[in-house]
């Protein structure tokens, strides 16, 4: 009986009144667990030389971490999880546009910080695999573990283009399969079918650039990756790195 008591006044003290502070934690936790399972999924298939992972197991994690984001938090902010969609949802007026910058700058910071963990979870293997230099390029770089880097053919023009349609095709697709009047999907699976969403680009859209379609998803880890060691070279466009992806 005391400990049932005890439990319901620690609850009562935790439990988050404001909807603005829930959404925001909501954010943070669904992105943070979204980036962390992405970009463990790309350091599994580098840090192993593609024994333990390859391209299209780096892509399963990306598109089923989007699945458990939405299972995270999808009933509280709408896990966005993705500044690109909050946008979306400003100009369909599902968010106030007040809120799209706090959104945004949840999002990297979770990113952000996603990309710290992955580092220290993986510390040893990229430190091994990299032969104790931290590099951007060349046969050993990864700071493609983090961020997204084009493929050497890639122009700027080029590479701008593949993100606009390749997000353009996110969005549309996210909007039919939450459009009502459109053919529903089943109660309760909705993340696994945008999981699917996220896979069919990836799949079909990823050797030009590593199809980030989150601009959280890059900048964060790339933020982290400058400050980290890989130094400012992660901003720039050079030849012959590989290529992360979702």
């Amino acid at each position: 009986m005391g400990t049932s008591s005890f439990l319901t006044r620690a609850q009562g003290l935790l439990r988050v009144r404001n909807q603005l502070v829930r959404e925001c934690l909501a954010e943070l936790l669904s992105t943070f667990v979204l980036i962390l399972i992405t970009l463990s999924g790309s350091a599994q298939k580098v840090t192993s030389f593609e024994t333990k992972g390859n391209l299209l197991t780096s892509y399963l994690a990306g598109a089923l971490a989007v699945m458990v984001g939405i299972y995270t938090a999808g009933g509280v902010s709408g896990a966005h999880m993705n500044p690109a969609f909050s946008f979306a949802m400003c100009l369909v007026e599902q968010l106030p546009w007040w809120k799209f910058p706090i959104f945004v700058v949840v999002q990297t910071l979770a990113s952000f910080m996603s990309a710290g963990a992955v580092y220290i979870l993986y510390y040893d293997a990229i430190w091994h695999y990299s032969n104790g230099t931290l590099t951007v390029s060349g046969p050993r770089e990864t700071a493609s573990i983090f961020a997204t880097y084009p493929a050497d053919y890639v122009s700027i023009a080029n590479g701008f283009l593949d993100q606009v349609i390749g997000t353009g095709v996110l969005i549309v697709g996210l909007m039919g399969i939450m459009d009502t009047r459109n053919k529903g999907v089943p109660k309760g699976l909705e993340p696994v079918v945008v999981a699917l969403l996220v896979l069919s680009i990836e799949s079909s859209m990823g050797s030009n650039c590593g199809c980030p379609l989150n601009p959280a998803r890059d900048i964060g880890p790339r933020v982290f990756t400058c400050v980290a060691g890989w130094g400012l070279e992660v901003f720039r466009w050079v030849e012959g790195r590989g290529q992360g992806g979702d």
